[in-house]
C-alpha cells in the first residue's frame, strides 16, 4: 500500500512538473488609459523617477521606502534605486530609452524579494487632442514563476496595479496647465 500511494504522489509530482514546464516562459501585461492633456504632460511624469511617489502604486507599499537616484535627472540613463521591506522589495530601475511625448523603455532589475530583470514601457500616443498611455512589463518567466502562475494570474494581480498607477497618473497630468 506504501509503494502505491508513493508512486501516485510521483506521479502527481510529474505531471504538475510537466505541466509547468509547458507554461509560457515569456509574459507581458499591459494596460491603457486616455488622458485629457497633451503628450508631454504625462510624458514629464514618468520620465523623471523623482515624480512617481506621486503616482505609482509601488511607491505606496512600504512607508519607509528608502530611494536614491543617480545618472541625469531625467530621460536615458537616470537610475533609481529602492530598498524596502517585504512588500516593497530592492531593486533599480534605468531608463534606457526616452524619446519625449513617444515612449519610455526602463529596465527593472529585481534583488528582493526574488531575483528578475524585467523591463517596463509607456507609450504615449495621441489621439486627437487626448494621449493614450499604454503602461507594459515584460520578461522571462523561470519554473518557481510558472508554477505561481497556475494558482495565481500576475496579469490580474500587476495590472491593477498598473490601473490605479494609470488613474493617478492621469489626474495629475490633467491637472497641469495647458500651454
Amino acid at each position: 500500500m506504501f509503494k502505491i500511494i508513493l508512486l501516485v504522489i510521483v506521479a502527481v509530482l510529474v505531471v504538475f512538473a510537466i505541466v509547468v514546464a509547458l507554461q509560457p516562459s515569456h509574459f507581458r501585461i499591459a494596460r491603457s488609459i486616455v488622458i485629457d492633456a497633451p503628450p508631454a504632460a504625462a510624458f514629464a511624469q514618468v520620465e523623471d523617477f523623482r515624480r512617481w511617489t506621486a503616482w505609482s502604486p509601488f511607491e505606496k507599499l512600504d512607508p519607509n521606502l528608502q530611494r536614491s537616484y543617480q545618472g541625469p535627472a531625467v530621460g536615458e540613463g537616470a537610475i533609481y534605486d529602492w530598498v524596502g521591506d517585504k512588500n516593497a522589495g530592492e531593486g533599480r530601475a534605468t531608463i534606457l530609452e526616452s524619446r519625449p511625448g513617444e515612449r519610455v523603455r526602463i529596465e527593472l532589475a529585481f534583488r528582493k524579494p526574488f531575483q528578475a530583470t524585467n523591463f517596463a514601457e509607456f507609450v504615449f500616443k495621441p489621439v486627437g487632442d487626448k494621449t493614450e498611455v499604454t503602461w507594459s512589463m515584460s520578461g522571462e518567466r523561470n519554473f518557481l514563476f510558472k508554477a505561481f502562475g497556475l494558482f495565481m494570474s500576475m496579469d490580474k494581480m500587476l495590472g491593477a496595479q498598473f490601473e490605479d498607477g494609470l488613474r493617478q497618473l492621469k489626474s495629475i497630468a490633467e491637472s497641469q496647465p495647458r500651454g
